[in-house]
């Protein structure tokens, strides 16, 4: 669901963006990134804004479409209703039911996709507090908080990738602000930005806030420490040679990030970075299924 959350926020910051354009917006790197289309049939929609949206929310054919994280998220909790609370399904239910109904799909195709955007944001918003109000800081809370901070880790570093990609790792070419200002929106952190920069907006602050603001709940570092935080709550229920490896594992993504010598002003450092957080974060994953979830 946190996958879910991310990939709203980005489609609605791009399809603004698609409207803010005077010449043809090009969805090239979002359809890389959250797709499995060949070149060629990349090429027949990337222009199309109504298209690409249909696929990557609505494409059952797609495994990484809204749709389809969807199902799995509610077939995980029917899976473990005994560790979750009866409103947390219930509100993940109505989630699947809402993804489903034929006037989103009709709202994409002819209407506002806005509307069915911000449809779906609401009921992701809902959800997150209905999981804070009702769940206990238990066992299962802390495996889903830490599943929810390494994908929200992943959903940052691949955002930041597809608007350095679109300026070609160029930060100094003129269209970088617009690019990374949608990059903040993406994050949710356009005002928090404007708000600790006195609106002063340069691509090295923005790249400063995504990557180790650790008060700015969508920036990597944020999400590396909470994925320590809630990992060492599960030291007691954790076979210790399982619990070793992964805090190794943690430590050691934690402190490639915060002490790394990264060039701010340099989008191929940048882009250097982003590629080792995101290949930390997947041994991560990995890691857990083998020492956790028993998959090999």
């Amino acid at each position: 669901m946190e996958r879910t959350n991310g990939l709203l926020r980005v489609l609605r910051t791009n399809y603004v963006a698609s409207q803010d354009e005077i010449k043809q917006y090009n969805w090239r790197s979002v359809l890389q990134t959250y797709g499995y289309l060949s070149p060629s049939e990349m090429e027949t929609i990337q222009y199309n804004s109504r298209a690409v949206l249909e696929y990557v929310m609505l494409g059952k054919e797609n495994e990484a479409s809204l749709i389809n994280s969807i199902t799995r998220s509610r077939e995980n909790a029917r899976a473990v209703q005994d560790h979750i609370t009866k409103e947390m399904w219930h509100n993940l239910n109505a989630y699947y039911l809402l993804i489903r109904e034929p006037s989103i799909r009709q709202t994409i195709q002819s209407g506002d996709p806005i509307t069915a955007l911000d449809a779906l944001i609401r009921h992701s918003l809902l959800l997150y507090g209905t999981i804070d109000i009702t769940m206990s800081r238990g066992e299962a809370y802390s495996f889903l908080n830490v599943g929810r901070f390494v994908e929200r880790a992943i959903i940052i570093t691949d955002v930041s990738d597809i608007k350095l990609k679109e300026v070609n790792y160029r930060l100094d070419d003129e269209l970088t602000l617009p690019s990374l200002r949608y990059l903040l929106y993406s994050l949710s952190g356009y005002e928090v930005y404007l708000k600790t920069s006195r609106g002063i907006m340069t691509p090295d602050t923005i790249m400063k806030q995504v990557l180790y603001d650790e008060s700015f709940v969508h920036s990597i570092l944020y999400c590396m420490s909470h994925i320590s935080r809630y990992f060492k709550r599960l030291e007691g229920q954790s076979i210790p040679e399982s619990f070793a490896h992964l805090d190794f594992l943690i430590g050691k993504a934690y402190n490639n990030l915060k002490y790394s010598t990264c060039d701010l002003k340099g989008g191929v450092s940048i882009g250097a970075l982003l590629n080792q957080t995101r290949s930390d974060l997947y041994n991560i994953a990995i890691a857990f299924n083998k020492h956790y979830f028993g998959y090999n």
